[in-house]
């Protein structure tokens, strides 16, 4: 019996700090910079890391809350993790990134599907056009480009990426009422009733006001619409739903929630303008 227990120790002493098998199962669900914080757990993390390649091969970064972090460097670097097996690369609002940095990812990623660099503002049309292209030589089925947000988008830049892609993979199109190349949007209604009428609701935001929840055009009549603390327009079904700041009864819309201020010892919350004014004249 003695032995037994022994030999049990010594076993369980050997398996000392190796991850447990479900480890593994939970990598590929992690958001990029969790998986970089667990790379610095321990030297075990690190190797099973760095030999789950099913972790590296969609990389999705969106530097909107975040401070400015990832360089043509550091993306290189986070994609050669996938060793050239990359399939989806998602950058939103990565304003370091730049046209050669892209398209030095591509050279070594060839065979990616979904390339969404929306508001990455070193980017280039020039630059994007030369990654998509890259990919088209190597055969890659790249099935979904967003680019919305890119500066000094043309016609004739659009014409050419769509001689690369179908239409309906490119996520911006020319609005039919401005006759600029942004994203154009449709009223999800089916009964909407201007969708019949010479006005129409297709177009982009500048030339339609829409509800930010929900998509629906408004703001053609007073009534239609009501503002959010943060400024978006919203339809008065979404607009009721959503709760309100403690002070001004105004609801932020579901994309700008992270600025409500909580209240202490209180479930509601008060918005930006309200929690400054009050401290404004506290002090």
């Amino acid at each position: 019996m003695e032995m037994e227990i022994s030999h049990e120790t010594n076993q369980d002493s050997s398996n000392t700090g190796q991850p447990h098998e479900s480890f593994y199962l939970v990598l590929p669900y992690l958001p990029l910079f969790e998986l970089l914080a667990m790379a610095e757990v321990c030297r075990s993390f690190t190797d099973a890391l760095n030999d789950d390649i099913l972790s590296w091969l969609n990389i999705v970064v969106d530097e909107k809350h975040r401070k400015r972090r990832i360089s043509d460097g550091i993306l290189m670097k986070i994609t050669s993790k996938a060793t050239g097996r990359l399939n989806t690369l998602v950058l939103i609002n990565c304003t370091k990134i730049t046209d050669h940095g892209l398209q030095d990812v591509i050279a070594m990623n060839p065979n990616i599907n979904k390339l969404h660099v929306q508001h990455c503002i070193g980017l280039t049309p020039e630059g994007i056009i030369g990654a998509v292209t890259m990919l088209n030589l190597h055969d890659a089925t790249l099935t979904s480009l967003k680019i919305n947000g890119i500066f000094n988008l043309t016609k004739e830049h659009l014409q050419r990426l769509h001689s690369l892609l179908k239409p309906d993979q490119i996520d911006v199109g020319i609005c039919p009422k401005c006759d600029e190349v942004t994203m154009v949007y449709d009223c999800p209604l089916e009964t909407c009733e201007r969708k019949r009428t010479m006005r129409g609701c297709r177009g982009c935001k500048s030339c339609v006001s829409r509800c930010e929840e929900c998509g629906k055009c408004v703001g053609f009549n007073e009534d239609e619409d009501s503002e959010a603390a943060c400024e978006d327009k919203l339809c008065e079904d979404c607009w009721i739903q959503l709760p309100k700041c403690g002070f001004c009864n105004k609801p932020y819309c579901t994309n700008h929630a992270y600025k409500q201020c909580l209240l202490p010892n209180s479930s509601g919350f008060v918005c930006e303008a309200c929690y400054y004014g009050i401290h404004q004249y506290q002090i």
